[in-house]
This record gives structure tokens, sequence and C-alpha cells, in this order.
């Protein structure tokens, strides 16, 4: 087989060049290209340290704003509340007041309504006395054929009112 028989011949000049080849590969790659490479890498990995560091630091300024905001709204909060019953209070004190004139004003009002519901009841009923006593005296005139003073029959209707 011919094909065989040319490994024989070429078989020293392929190792020779396959090594050329690979020493120049190794030499251009590992130290040209890879030391290139970990300085990379070593410059991104401090980067991204950097980075991190950064974050953390912000993060903790954050939080201290944070908790300083919110110690600054629960002391606006608590002032708001204080000012909020102070209103309350005042507003408490001006409406009693307001209550306590209406109360009187109003009970000015009542007592002279009341005072002139007696006086209208007492007109009332004094003219429904006036009338009873007429028709007594015409009722006693017309059942009886006798005729009552006004005074007696006066007297009767009182007495009858007076006992219900």
């Amino acid at each position: 087989m011919p094909q065989l028989d040319q490994i024989a011949s070429t078989y020293g000049s392929q190792i020779f060049w396959l090594l050329v080849t690979f020493g120049l590969i190794f030499f251009t790659v590992g130290l040209g290209m890879v030391p290139k490479i970990g300085a990379t890498v070593e410059a991104r990995d401090k980067r991204i340290a950097d980075d991190l560091a950064a974050a953390q630091a912000a993060r903790e300024n954050a939080t201290s704003t944070e908790e300083a905001y919110r110690a600054r709204t629960e002391e606006n909060r608590a002032e708001a509340l204080k000012v909020t019953q102070a209103a309350k209070d005042k507003s408490a004190r001006e409406t009693e007041k307001k209550l306590a004139k209406a109360d009187a004003a109003l009970a000015e009002k009542t007592a002279a309504a009341e005072a002139q519901l007696r006086s209208a009841k007492d007109a009332a009923l004094a003219e429904v006395e006036a009338v009873a006593v007429d028709a007594a005296q015409d009722m006693v005139a017309k059942l009886s054929g006798a005729k009552v003073t006004k005074a007696k029959a006066q007297k009767a209707v009182k007495a009858v009112l007076a006992n219900g």
C-alpha cells in the first residue's frame, strides 16, 4: 500500500513542524495572551469588589438616611397630633360656649313659650268655664224649667271641674 509507505518518509518532518507549531502557539498564547487575560480578569475582579464595596457604602448611607427620615417623620407626626389635639380642644371649648349660649337662649324662649301657653290655657279654661256656666244655666232651664243664677251655676261648674 503506497499510502502507508509515505508515512515513514514524512513522519519525521510532520513531527518537527507539529512541535514548532505547538511551540509557537504555546509562546504566543501561553506567554503573550494568558498574562494579559489574567490581568484583565484581576482588574475586573478588583472593579467588581470596588463596586460591591461602593454599593455597600451606599446601602449603609441610604439606611442611615432612611432612619433619619423616619425619625423626622415620627417627630412631625407627633407634633401634628399635638397641634390637632390642641385644635380639637379649642374647638370643643368654643362649641361648649356656643352651646351654653344657645341653651340659655332656648331656655329663655322655652320659658316665654311656657308662660304664653299657661296664659292661653288659663284663658281657654276661663272661656270653657264661662261657656259651661252658660250651658248649665240653659240646660237646667230647658230640663226643669227652673232658673239658676249665674253664681250658682258657676259654683257647680267649678266643683265639677275641680273633681274631674
